[in-house]
């Protein structure tokens, strides 16, 4: 899995390329916390239940299914987060299917159930270019830690806040300045 640290980026890259606009201050937090959340699945491995499984980690939680069906509840309550109701549910979706994306780009683990509840099989994205995560705490405080996060440096954060800076700076600024994108 990519680190808790990283998952994080996407949600603020779409709040850089939103101006600040868009996605308030509430909205940007809760979407921090649906970029991790799939992995709460990993309490399953309390429970007995095998990673493999269609339950265990980087399973039904980390599928697009879960994601579109999850961000229905937050845009319900969209003037909570002071954001159109359209923004809170694009922003929640992209923010937890971000993250099984993101997992699927890693160089370990047993790949993502994207296509869950239609197929179980896991995926792998042709590019595991980042370092894979330990579970443990400890663990990742050491020097395997400072190898995943920067690894995610370079493949996850760079690459978001490039993206962010450029829709907000050429695409965004050519919609407002000239009229070309609307």
């Amino acid at each position: 899995m990519a680190s808790a640290f990283s998952h994080i980026a996407v949600p603020i890259a779409l709040r850089i390329a939103g101006g600040g606009k868009a996605i308030s201050w509430r909205l940007l937090f809760f979407a921090m916390f649906l970029s991790v959340a799939p992995d709460l699945d990993s309490i399953a491995f309390r429970f007995g239940i095998p990673y493999e499984s269609q339950w265990g980690h980087r399973g039904f939680t980390h599928s697009i299914f879960f994601a579109l069906m999850f961000a229905i509840l937050p845009a319900i309550f969209h003037r909570y987060f002071k954001a159109k109701r359209a923004t809170v549910y694009l922003t929640s979706f992209i923010s937890m299917l971000s993250h099984g994306v993101l997992d699927a780009c890693t160089n370990g683990g047993l790949g993502v159930a994207f296509f869950w509840p239609l197929n179980s099989q896991r995926y792998f994205l042709p590019w595991q270019v980042i370092e894979v995560s330990p579970i443990s705490v400890s663990r990742f405080f050491s020097e395997r830690g400072l190898t995943v996060l920067t690894s995610e440096f370079y493949y996850v954060w760079l690459p978001c806040l490039a993206a962010a800076t450029i829709y907000y700076f050429f695409l965004k600024g050519l919609s407002i300045s000239k009229g070309i994108i609307k």
